[in-house]
Order: structure tokens, then C-alpha cells, then sequence
């Protein structure tokens, strides 16, 4: 395929290296944002109004397996360098009554609430509803977006690593 006929943001970002790559960085770009509203509009039918999608995904990992959770954990898992960005989402939830914390020591645990996990269940309504039927279900379908899954956290160490290695740069 030319180069002058991929699908990218910045064609003076194109690598011979690896032309793809800049479509597969504007294909993120695109997904990012519609995944971005599809969490906030989701969530607003789901009852709850005004949450970014970082508030979105804090709620729901609080809420995963039941279990309570450090800040700094949270923010490992997410992939969230800046804990004040994560601080500010507790913060939030915990003013919405979606989120407590248990102080224990010098640090603090956090977990959903019962009215955290109603919204939670009914975000999953409205995503079954709303989300859930563009899908057939299949295996083949499935096992390809289990592939896109693992190839997502392939490249997202590569990125990590590639910002550690410009932060020291001095090109």
C-alpha cells in the first residue's frame, strides 16, 4: 500500500520502519475517544452524570472483585503515572457516595459503596443493551479481539518504554 493512501494523523510521522504503525496509532487515537464517550454516555444513562472517563474506569477497578484498594494500586493497574489524576477521581466518587476509604496506618483503602455497585450494575445493564449486540459472540470474533487485547499490552510496554527512554533523551 502507498504511503499517500493509509489512513494516519500525521503522515510526517510515517516510519519506512513501520508505516503501519502510524495507522495503527490513528486507529487508537479515534477508538480512544469514541471509547471516552461511550463511557461517560454510558454512565449518564446508567444514572450518573458529569464523570470523565478517568472517573469511570476508577469506579469500576474500586468495584472489580469487590476487594479494597490503594490509590497507588490503582493507579499501576490503569496505567496512571500522575496520582494526583487518580486522587481527584476518588475524591469525586467519594463526594457522588459511590466510594468510601478505611484509613488504616498512614494509608488508605478504597471500595465501592452500595450505591458505587448499583451504578456499576447498571452501567453493565445499559452496556449489555447498548454495546453488547454489534457482537455475535463467536469464537472466531472473540478470539480475535483477544488477540487485539494481548498485541494492545504489547504495545503499550513499547510505548512505556519509549517515554522512559525520551525522558532521558537529549537528542
Amino acid at each position: 500500500m502507498s504511503d499517500n493512501n493509509r489512513i494516519v494523523s500525521s503522515q510526517h510521522l510515517v516510519s519506512p520502519k513501520s508505516p503501519e504503525l502510524s495507522e495503527f496509532e490513528f486507529g487508537l487515537i479515534i477508538a480512544w475517544h469514541a471509547f471516552g464517550r461511550w463511557m461517560m454516555r454510558c454512565m449518564t444513562a446508567a444514572g450518573v452524570k458529569d464523570m470523565t472517563p478517568m472517573d469511570v474506569l476508577v469506579l469500576h477497578h474500586v468495584a472489580h472483585r469487590d476487594t479494597e484498594k490503594r490509590m497507588a494500586d490503582i493507579g499501576f493497574v490503569l496505567n496512571v503515572e500522575d496520582t494526583h489524576v487518580v486522587s481527584y477521581s476518588l475524591r469525586k466518587l467519594g463526594g457522588l457516595g459511590l466510594v468510601q476509604s478505611t484509613k488504616r496506618g498512614k494509608e488508605a483503602f478504597f471500595s465501592v459503596t452500595d450505591t458505587g455497585r448499583e451504578v456499576c450494575m447498571a452501567y453493565r445493564d445499559v452496556r449489555e443493551a447498548c454495546l453488547m449486540p454489534g457482537f455475535t459472540g463467536s469464537a472466531e470474533d472473540n478470539a480475535q479481539i483477544g488477540e487485539l487485547a494481548r498485541l494492545l499490552r504489547t504495545l503499550s510496554g513499547r510505548y512505556d518504554q519509549a517515554a522512559r527512554a525520551a525522558s532521558t533523551s537529549s537528542l
